[in-house]
């Protein structure tokens, strides 16, 4: 029996994709289809596809070419996968044309004809564009802009700041076309929103979005209370529209994949987790400022208690929070986590600094993941036996904050409002922790 190999991302699939699997088969008895996972394709760049792997799958296999399909998760895997499944013809579109000469030394290499005419790349250029206008225009709204323009299918179409002055600078630096002197203007001019302003306006623009039909991807802390979390969320599901919490860890390749391994078993039975969130901040910075909600939990806390929910859940027993204050705010704050069978931890601080890793420990070994672990691109499994520790590296691109926008921008075009990285129970949960902070629950200053 001949066995042909082929592989791509296959996204948006096409005719062009459909004969490029014809063809391959028509070269043996077996077709093979490797289909790139997400992370691969962030790996290399693809920040720009539209469909999620299991989506493109299904795609493939409704074909009725494939055999068999494998999931591409690594480079230097086509030579595995040929020896592995014994195959003797690979092939691939011509638009390759030469690159793939090196696995000669392994099968026969055969270049198919390019369809012209159609590629996803032109699908999606001519597919639908989610134009979004951005809320605040302070530091982490500069670095949204050039992080969109990585990711396909989007555009930033008009910005809003109360102040018209920093309003217009912030547009003509980045090139957006409106400048917008009210909030209802910028509505007009988009159909999704990223709301990057103080949090604790977050509330009222994400409610005035929605009741307007927008999209919304709102910056961190999400709101500030519980019950508007839960109204926002009441709004987005009767209205249809997306709601997702830009927390760029969340989406962050490598976090993703500490959690589906950790959640596997490999350190057996997770009994404790452990972060730290600290910088040194400008005591006249906002960020400190009591009036405008600053403080080392509004600001920071939403990191943290992300990797606590995803490897012990929502359900704890009970909260302490200890804080050093400094004129109404906490410079520094210590949580600690009861759960049935496992205790959580972490430390914020925009006053004191330690140092800046995540410990999770189970019952079989350890993950340590080195700081700074929010932005995680690398980190280890140790166990007793060291000869045992294994370390795993992923990419981490720019500000990583492509890969939220990309999960947003896909969500609002295919309309999927079903898995979310960030869940709303998890998102309501965050929120009801920091209330209860606020409101002094278990709260013991320093």
């Amino acid at each position: 029996m001949k066995k042909v190999i082929t592989y791509g991302t296959f996204d948006l699939l096409h005719h062009g994709h459909i004969n490029l699997l014809r063809r391959a088969k028509e070269l043996g008895d077996w077709l093979i289809v490797g289909v790139t996972t997400d992370n691969f394709d962030l790996e290399r760049g693809k920040m720009n596809t539209i469909q999620n792997v299991v989506q493109r799958i299904e795609a493939v296999k409704a074909t009725g070419y494939a055999d068999q399909i494998v999931i591409e998760e690594y480079k230097g895997q086509k030579i595995d996968d040929i020896q592995r499944y014994g195959v003797d013809i690979f092939a691939i579109g011509s638009d390759w044309e030469g690159y793939f000469d090196y696995l000669k030394e392994y099968c026969e290499v055969v270049y198919l004809p390019r369809t012209e005419g159609i590629s996803s790349t032109q699908l999606r250029c001519e597919g639908p564009s989610v134009n979004i206008g951005i809320i605040g225009t302070g530091s982490i709204a500069s670095r949204v802009i050039p992080e969109s323009k990585c990711v396909n299918s989007n555009c930033i179409s008009a910005a809003y700041n109360p102040s018209e002055k920093e309003c217009r600078a912030f547009s003509e630096k980045f090139d957006i076309p409106m400048a917008a002197k009210t909030p209802e203007e910028l509505l007009d001019n988009c159909n999704a929103v990223y709301i990057a302003s103080p949090h604790y306006t977050h509330y009222q623009y994400a409610k005035m979005a929605l009741d307007a039909g927008k999209h919304v991807l709102c910056e961190t802390p999400f709101v500030l209370e519980t019950a508007q979390a839960e109204e926002l969320y009441s709004i987005a599901q009767e209205k249809e529209l997306v709601l997702m919490v830009a927390h760029k860890t969340a989406y962050c390749p490598a976090f993703l994949h500490l959690v589906s391994l950790l959640k596997s078993g490999v350190i057996g039975e997770i009994v404790e987790v452990n972060a730290s969130v600290t910088t040194l901040t400008d005591e006249s910075s906002d960020k400190l400022d009591s009036k405008r909600f600053g403080g080392s939990m509004n600001e920071n806390a939403c990191f943290p208690l992300l990797p606590i929910f995803k490897f012990l859940g929502t359900g704890w027993r009970n909260i302490n929070f200890y804080s050093k204050m400094k004129r109404g705010v906490d410079m520094f704050t210590k949580a600690v986590f009861r759960y049935d069978s496992a205790v959580a931890s972490f430390q914020i601080g925009l006053g004191v600094k330690t140092e800046g890793n995540m410990v999770i420990s189970g019952t079989k070994g350890y993950a340590y993941v080195p700081a700074p672990w929010w932005r995680t691109d690398y980190f280890e499994i140790r166990y007793e036996d060291q000869n045992l520790n294994k370390k795993y590296f992923y990419p981490f691109v720019g500000e990583g904050l492509r890969y939220e926008i990309k999960e947003f921008v896909s969500k609002v075009i295919s309309r999927d409002f079903g898995f979310f990285r960030l869940s709303k129970r998890e998102i309501l949960k965050m929120t009801e922790v920091q209330e209860q902070y606020l409101k002094g629950v278990n709260v013991f200053k320093l």
